[in-house]
Protein backbone atom coordinates (compact mmCIF):
# COMPACT_ATOMS: atom_id res chain seq x y z
CA UNK A 1 0.00 0.00 0.00
CA UNK A 2 1.13 3.42 -1.12
CA UNK A 3 0.56 7.07 -0.69
CA UNK A 4 -2.52 8.20 -1.34
CA UNK A 5 -3.27 12.19 -1.73
CA UNK A 6 -6.79 13.17 -2.10
CA UNK A 7 -6.63 17.03 -2.82
CA UNK A 8 -9.49 19.86 -2.79
CA UNK A 9 -10.35 22.70 -5.17
CA UNK A 10 -10.10 24.96 -2.15
CA UNK A 11 -6.82 23.82 -1.35
CA UNK A 12 -7.59 21.43 1.95
CA UNK A 13 -5.22 18.05 1.13
CA UNK A 14 -5.74 14.56 2.64
CA UNK A 15 -2.75 12.25 3.16
CA UNK A 16 -3.57 8.84 3.32
CA UNK A 17 -2.54 5.15 2.10
CA UNK A 18 -4.01 3.32 -1.28
CA UNK A 19 -5.81 0.40 -1.09
CA UNK A 20 -7.46 0.56 -4.51
CA UNK A 21 -6.42 0.85 -7.83
CA UNK A 22 -3.29 2.63 -8.68
CA UNK A 23 -3.50 6.50 -10.48
CA UNK A 24 -5.32 9.70 -10.20
CA UNK A 25 -9.42 10.40 -10.68
CA UNK A 26 -11.39 13.02 -10.55
CA UNK A 27 -14.66 13.82 -9.26
CA UNK A 28 -16.80 15.78 -6.96
CA UNK A 29 -16.29 14.68 -3.03
CA UNK A 30 -19.24 13.53 -1.25
CA UNK A 31 -20.14 11.82 2.12
CA UNK A 32 -22.41 8.98 2.45
CA UNK A 33 -23.81 8.51 5.94
CA UNK A 34 -24.55 4.66 5.29
CA UNK A 35 -22.87 2.12 8.02
CA UNK A 36 -22.80 -0.37 5.54
CA UNK A 37 -24.10 -1.07 2.10
CA UNK A 38 -20.63 0.10 0.11
CA UNK A 39 -20.47 -2.53 -2.61
CA UNK A 40 -24.03 -1.08 -3.74
CA UNK A 41 -22.55 2.37 -3.81
CA UNK A 42 -19.89 1.55 -5.81
CA UNK A 43 -22.32 0.01 -8.42
CA UNK A 44 -24.98 2.76 -8.13
CA UNK A 45 -24.45 4.58 -11.90
CA UNK A 46 -25.54 8.41 -10.20
CA UNK A 47 -22.35 8.21 -8.45
CA UNK A 48 -20.08 8.87 -11.75
CA UNK A 49 -18.05 11.90 -11.45
CA UNK A 50 -17.93 11.43 -7.91
CA UNK A 51 -15.52 10.67 -5.17
CA UNK A 52 -17.45 9.28 -2.22
CA UNK A 53 -16.31 9.05 1.70
CA UNK A 54 -18.00 6.89 4.01
CA UNK A 55 -18.83 8.61 7.37
CA UNK A 56 -18.86 5.21 8.73
CA UNK A 57 -14.99 4.94 10.08
CA UNK A 58 -14.80 0.75 9.05
CA UNK A 59 -15.70 -0.19 5.95
CA UNK A 60 -15.27 -3.76 3.82
CA UNK A 61 -15.37 -6.13 6.62
CA UNK A 62 -18.08 -8.03 4.96
CA UNK A 63 -16.44 -7.99 1.86
CA UNK A 64 -18.08 -8.19 -1.85
CA UNK A 65 -20.58 -10.78 -3.07
CA UNK A 66 -21.98 -11.20 -6.56
CA UNK A 67 -25.51 -10.35 -5.80
CA UNK A 68 -25.02 -7.08 -4.29
CA UNK A 69 -24.57 -5.18 -7.28
CA UNK A 70 -26.53 -2.41 -8.56
CA UNK A 71 -25.21 -1.79 -11.84
CA UNK A 72 -22.69 -4.08 -14.65
CA UNK A 73 -19.69 -2.19 -12.52
CA UNK A 74 -18.53 0.40 -10.32
CA UNK A 75 -19.39 3.92 -11.44
CA UNK A 76 -17.61 5.64 -8.41
CA UNK A 77 -14.33 7.22 -9.04
CA UNK A 78 -13.07 7.02 -5.92
CA UNK A 79 -13.88 5.70 -2.46
CA UNK A 80 -12.68 7.32 0.75
CA UNK A 81 -12.57 5.50 4.27
CA UNK A 82 -11.49 6.06 7.89
CA UNK A 83 -10.16 2.59 7.74
CA UNK A 84 -10.30 -0.28 4.91
CA UNK A 85 -10.88 -4.29 6.72
CA UNK A 86 -7.92 -6.31 5.62
CA UNK A 87 -10.46 -9.43 6.80
CA UNK A 88 -13.47 -9.93 4.71
CA UNK A 89 -15.74 -11.96 6.78
CA UNK A 90 -19.65 -13.20 5.88
CA UNK A 91 -20.80 -16.41 4.14
CA UNK A 92 -21.18 -14.94 1.01
CA UNK A 93 -18.27 -13.13 0.47
CA UNK A 94 -15.89 -14.17 -2.30
CA UNK A 95 -13.14 -11.36 -2.11
CA UNK A 96 -12.04 -7.78 0.34
CA UNK A 97 -13.19 -4.50 -0.69
CA UNK A 98 -9.68 -3.94 -2.11
CA UNK A 99 -9.36 -6.86 -4.09
CA UNK A 100 -12.64 -5.49 -6.02
CA UNK A 101 -11.22 -2.05 -6.09
CA UNK A 102 -8.26 -3.56 -7.44
CA UNK A 103 -10.07 -5.74 -9.63
CA UNK A 104 -12.37 -2.81 -11.54
CA UNK A 105 -9.76 0.28 -11.33
CA UNK A 106 -11.49 2.28 -8.68
CA UNK A 107 -9.27 4.19 -6.79
CA UNK A 108 -9.36 4.30 -2.95
CA UNK A 109 -7.58 5.77 0.40
CA UNK A 110 -7.70 5.21 3.65
CA UNK A 111 -5.65 6.36 7.24
CA UNK A 112 -7.51 10.03 6.93
CA UNK A 113 -9.38 11.57 9.32
CA UNK A 114 -13.15 11.13 7.41
CA UNK A 115 -15.11 13.23 10.43
CA UNK A 116 -12.87 15.83 9.55
CA UNK A 117 -13.34 15.92 5.79
CA UNK A 118 -17.26 15.35 6.18
CA UNK A 119 -17.21 18.14 8.28
CA UNK A 120 -15.40 20.71 5.72
CA UNK A 121 -17.75 19.61 3.30
CA UNK A 122 -20.59 20.48 5.48
CA UNK A 123 -19.33 23.88 6.03
CA UNK A 124 -17.92 24.38 2.66
CA UNK A 125 -20.18 22.51 0.08
CA UNK A 126 -19.58 19.69 -2.07
CA UNK A 127 -16.04 20.35 -4.16
CA UNK A 128 -14.38 19.31 -7.27
CA UNK A 129 -11.44 17.08 -5.94
CA UNK A 130 -9.03 14.90 -7.28
CA UNK A 131 -7.21 11.41 -5.89
CA UNK A 132 -3.96 10.29 -6.94
CA UNK A 133 -1.17 7.99 -6.41
CA UNK A 134 1.18 9.10 -8.56
CA UNK A 135 1.69 12.74 -8.13
CA UNK A 136 2.72 13.98 -4.95
CA UNK A 137 3.26 17.17 -5.48
CA UNK A 138 0.11 18.83 -3.26
CA UNK A 139 -0.11 22.45 -4.71
CA UNK A 140 -0.21 20.96 -8.15
CA UNK A 141 -2.47 18.19 -7.39
CA UNK A 142 -4.83 21.10 -5.97
CA UNK A 143 -4.58 22.83 -9.05
CA UNK A 144 -5.39 19.77 -10.81
CA UNK A 145 -8.70 19.71 -8.73
CA UNK A 146 -9.83 23.74 -9.41
CA UNK A 147 -8.82 22.73 -13.43
CA UNK A 148 -11.07 19.42 -13.16
CA UNK A 149 -15.01 19.57 -14.94
CA UNK A 150 -16.81 19.28 -12.01
CA UNK A 151 -20.55 18.47 -12.64
CA UNK A 152 -22.62 21.51 -13.16
CA UNK A 153 -23.72 21.38 -16.79
CA UNK A 154 -22.42 18.35 -17.46
CA UNK A 155 -24.46 15.47 -19.05
CA UNK A 156 -22.85 12.27 -17.37
CA UNK A 157 -25.82 10.25 -18.34
CA UNK A 158 -24.54 9.38 -21.51
CA UNK A 159 -21.14 7.95 -19.78
CA UNK A 160 -23.20 4.94 -17.92
CA UNK A 161 -25.89 3.88 -20.11
CA UNK A 162 -25.85 1.29 -22.84
CA UNK A 163 -26.53 1.71 -26.23
CA UNK A 164 -29.18 -0.93 -26.48
CA UNK A 165 -31.91 -1.51 -24.86
CA UNK A 166 -32.61 -5.01 -22.98
CA UNK A 167 -35.72 -7.37 -21.74
CA UNK A 168 -35.25 -7.93 -18.06
CA UNK A 169 -38.15 -10.11 -17.68
CA UNK A 170 -40.33 -12.11 -19.90
CA UNK A 171 -43.56 -12.79 -17.85
CA UNK A 172 -45.41 -9.75 -16.02
CA UNK A 173 -49.28 -8.37 -16.36
CA UNK A 174 -48.64 -4.89 -16.85
CA UNK A 175 -45.89 -4.35 -19.51
CA UNK A 176 -43.37 -1.20 -18.56
CA UNK A 177 -40.51 0.48 -20.35
CA UNK A 178 -37.86 2.14 -18.23
CA UNK A 179 -35.96 4.84 -19.40
CA UNK A 180 -32.32 4.05 -18.58
CA UNK A 181 -30.43 7.38 -17.08
CA UNK A 182 -28.37 5.28 -14.88
CA UNK A 183 -30.86 2.60 -13.53
CA UNK A 184 -29.99 0.33 -10.33
CA UNK A 185 -30.61 -3.23 -10.87
CA UNK A 186 -32.72 -3.08 -7.54
CA UNK A 187 -35.83 -1.00 -9.47
CA UNK A 188 -36.19 -3.53 -12.01
CA UNK A 189 -36.10 -6.53 -9.23
CA UNK A 190 -39.10 -4.24 -7.33
CA UNK A 191 -41.08 -4.20 -10.86
CA UNK A 192 -40.28 -7.95 -11.70
CA UNK A 193 -41.92 -8.74 -8.43
CA UNK A 194 -45.26 -6.40 -8.40
CA UNK A 195 -46.19 -8.45 -11.99
CA UNK A 196 -44.24 -6.42 -14.07
CA UNK A 197 -43.02 -7.40 -17.53
CA UNK A 198 -39.86 -4.52 -17.77
CA UNK A 199 -38.51 -3.56 -21.20
CA UNK A 200 -35.33 -1.61 -20.67
CA UNK A 201 -34.67 1.75 -23.13
CA UNK A 202 -31.20 3.76 -23.11
CA UNK A 203 -32.08 7.62 -22.43
CA UNK A 204 -31.57 8.62 -25.81
CA UNK A 205 -34.88 7.02 -26.72
CA UNK A 206 -37.72 9.39 -27.67
CA UNK A 207 -40.94 9.29 -26.45
CA UNK A 208 -42.78 8.12 -29.60
CA UNK A 209 -40.62 5.16 -29.92
CA UNK A 210 -41.26 4.52 -26.05
CA UNK A 211 -45.51 4.94 -27.19
CA UNK A 212 -45.24 2.38 -29.96
CA UNK A 213 -44.24 -0.17 -27.38
CA UNK A 214 -47.46 0.45 -26.05
CA UNK A 215 -46.72 0.31 -21.89
CA UNK A 216 -48.87 0.23 -19.24
CA UNK A 217 -46.48 2.73 -17.91
CA UNK A 218 -43.11 4.52 -18.00
CA UNK A 219 -40.17 4.43 -15.58
CA UNK A 220 -37.83 6.78 -15.53
CA UNK A 221 -34.78 5.67 -13.31
CA UNK A 222 -31.97 7.72 -11.27
CA UNK A 223 -28.91 8.85 -13.01
CA UNK A 224 -26.00 10.67 -12.58
CA UNK A 225 -24.90 14.70 -13.08
CA UNK A 226 -27.00 18.16 -13.75
CA UNK A 227 -30.66 17.33 -14.47
CA UNK A 228 -30.07 20.65 -16.58
CA UNK A 229 -27.72 19.17 -18.76
CA UNK A 230 -29.68 16.35 -20.36
CA UNK A 231 -32.81 18.14 -22.46
CA UNK A 232 -33.13 15.64 -24.50
CA UNK A 233 -34.70 13.27 -21.78
CA UNK A 234 -37.01 16.46 -20.88
CA UNK A 235 -38.19 16.24 -23.83
CA UNK A 236 -39.06 12.38 -24.18
CA UNK A 237 -40.93 13.15 -20.47
CA UNK A 238 -42.78 15.86 -22.39
CA UNK A 239 -43.97 13.31 -25.52
CA UNK A 240 -45.03 10.75 -22.71
CA UNK A 241 -47.34 12.84 -20.14
CA UNK A 242 -50.38 12.18 -20.48
CA UNK A 243 -49.72 9.45 -22.75
CA UNK A 244 -49.12 6.77 -20.51
CA UNK A 245 -48.98 6.36 -16.59
CA UNK A 246 -45.28 7.69 -15.28
CA UNK A 247 -43.41 6.72 -12.02
CA UNK A 248 -40.22 8.99 -11.58
CA UNK A 249 -37.20 8.34 -8.90
CA UNK A 250 -34.31 10.62 -8.63
CA UNK A 251 -33.11 12.10 -11.78
CA UNK A 252 -36.78 10.97 -13.11
CA UNK A 253 -38.11 13.18 -10.49
CA UNK A 254 -36.03 16.10 -11.30
CA UNK A 255 -36.32 15.14 -15.16
CA UNK A 256 -40.32 15.53 -14.71
CA UNK A 257 -40.18 18.65 -12.62
CA UNK A 258 -38.27 20.22 -15.51
CA UNK A 259 -41.16 18.65 -18.02
CA UNK A 260 -43.84 20.30 -15.49
CA UNK A 261 -41.99 23.76 -16.26
CA UNK A 262 -39.60 23.68 -13.22
CA UNK A 263 -36.48 24.54 -12.52
CA UNK A 264 -33.43 22.62 -10.63
CA UNK A 265 -30.50 23.79 -8.17
CA UNK A 266 -27.51 22.32 -6.88
CA UNK A 267 -27.92 21.44 -3.28
CA UNK A 268 -24.70 23.06 -0.93
CA UNK A 269 -24.11 19.50 -0.09
CA UNK A 270 -26.28 16.45 -1.22
CA UNK A 271 -28.22 13.55 0.42
CA UNK A 272 -26.10 10.62 0.28
CA UNK A 273 -27.51 7.87 2.64
CA UNK A 274 -29.67 5.34 3.76
CA UNK A 275 -30.90 7.17 6.89
CA UNK A 276 -32.88 10.25 5.81
CA UNK A 277 -36.35 10.97 7.33
CA UNK A 278 -38.61 11.87 4.70
CA UNK A 279 -42.73 13.04 5.32
CA UNK A 280 -45.62 11.79 3.15
CA UNK A 281 -47.52 15.56 3.49
CA UNK A 282 -50.90 13.87 3.04
CA UNK A 283 -50.63 10.73 5.56
CA UNK A 284 -48.28 12.52 7.75
CA UNK A 285 -46.13 9.33 8.49
CA UNK A 286 -42.50 9.62 8.21
CA UNK A 287 -40.54 7.12 5.99
CA UNK A 288 -36.58 6.95 6.41
CA UNK A 289 -35.50 6.56 3.13
CA UNK A 290 -32.50 6.11 0.91
CA UNK A 291 -31.17 9.25 -0.94
CA UNK A 292 -28.76 10.00 -3.45
CA UNK A 293 -28.73 13.25 -5.28
CA UNK A 294 -26.88 16.39 -5.31
CA UNK A 295 -29.34 18.61 -7.22
CA UNK A 296 -33.01 19.61 -5.99
CA UNK A 297 -36.30 20.36 -8.06
CA UNK A 298 -37.33 24.14 -6.89
CA UNK A 299 -40.58 24.06 -5.04
CA UNK A 300 -41.55 27.83 -5.84
CA UNK A 301 -40.94 26.89 -9.52
CA UNK A 302 -43.40 24.74 -9.89
CA UNK A 303 -47.24 25.14 -10.50
CA UNK A 304 -49.39 24.28 -7.56
CA UNK A 305 -52.65 24.79 -9.58
CA UNK A 306 -50.86 21.54 -11.42
CA UNK A 307 -48.70 19.84 -9.33
CA UNK A 308 -49.54 18.72 -5.83
CA UNK A 309 -46.56 18.57 -3.73
CA UNK A 310 -46.59 14.39 -1.39
CA UNK A 311 -43.00 14.26 -0.18
CA UNK A 312 -41.21 16.75 2.05
CA UNK A 313 -37.47 16.27 3.25
CA UNK A 314 -37.44 16.89 7.37
CA UNK A 315 -33.78 17.52 7.53
CA UNK A 316 -33.92 20.65 5.20
CA UNK A 317 -37.64 21.08 3.82
CA UNK A 318 -36.57 20.27 0.24
CA UNK A 319 -39.09 18.42 -2.03
CA UNK A 320 -39.18 14.78 -2.29
CA UNK A 321 -42.41 13.58 -3.86
CA UNK A 322 -44.80 14.94 -6.11
CA UNK A 323 -47.76 14.17 -8.38
CA UNK A 324 -49.97 15.60 -11.27
CA UNK A 325 -53.60 15.85 -10.07
CA UNK A 326 -55.14 15.40 -13.37
CA UNK A 327 -52.91 12.74 -14.73
CA UNK A 328 -51.52 9.74 -13.62
CA UNK A 329 -47.90 10.87 -13.21
CA UNK A 330 -45.84 10.85 -9.90
CA UNK A 331 -42.67 10.97 -8.76
CA UNK A 332 -40.01 10.72 -5.60
CA UNK A 333 -36.78 12.14 -5.11
CA UNK A 334 -35.61 9.45 -2.80
CA UNK A 335 -35.14 5.36 -3.38
CA UNK A 336 -38.03 3.14 -2.80
CA UNK A 337 -36.14 0.22 -3.97
CA UNK A 338 -33.71 0.93 -1.25
CA UNK A 339 -30.38 -1.35 -2.23
CA UNK A 340 -28.52 -0.92 0.44
CA UNK A 341 -31.22 0.87 3.15
CA UNK A 342 -34.39 0.85 4.93
CA UNK A 343 -37.91 -0.58 3.38
CA UNK A 344 -40.21 2.16 4.15
CA UNK A 345 -41.25 3.24 0.99
CA UNK A 346 -41.16 -0.14 -1.20
CA UNK A 347 -45.17 0.35 -1.14
CA UNK A 348 -44.40 3.28 -4.20
CA UNK A 349 -44.25 0.37 -6.38
CA UNK A 350 -47.36 -0.98 -5.59
CA UNK A 351 -48.94 2.13 -6.06
CA UNK A 352 -47.39 2.65 -9.73
CA UNK A 353 -49.10 -0.61 -10.35
CA UNK A 354 -52.45 0.62 -8.92
CA UNK A 355 -51.81 3.46 -11.10
CA UNK A 356 -51.32 1.56 -14.27
CA UNK A 357 -54.38 -0.66 -13.31
CA UNK A 358 -56.76 2.30 -13.26
CA UNK A 359 -55.51 3.82 -16.38
CA UNK A 360 -55.62 1.02 -18.44
CA UNK A 361 -59.55 0.97 -17.45
CA UNK A 362 -59.95 4.53 -17.97
CA UNK A 363 -57.71 5.14 -21.24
Amino acid sequence: MGIAILALEDGKVYRGRSFGAEGERYGEVVFNTSMAGYQEILTDPSYKGQIVTMTYPLIGNYGVNEEDIESRRPFAEGLVVKECSKIASNWRSTKTLGDYLRENMVMGIEGIDTRDLTLHIRQSGELKAVLSTIDHDEERLVQKAKNSRGLIGVDLIKEVVPEKGYAWNAKGRYRVVALDCGIKLNILRELEKNDCRVMVVPAQTSGREILEMRPDGALLSNGPGDPAAAPYIVKTVRELIGKTPIFGICLGHQMLGQAFGGKTYKLKFGHHGGNHPVKDLKTGKVAITVQNHGFCVDIDTLDKKEIELTHMNLNDGTLEGMRHKKLPVFSVQFHPESGPGPNDAKYLFGEFVRMMKNAKIKI
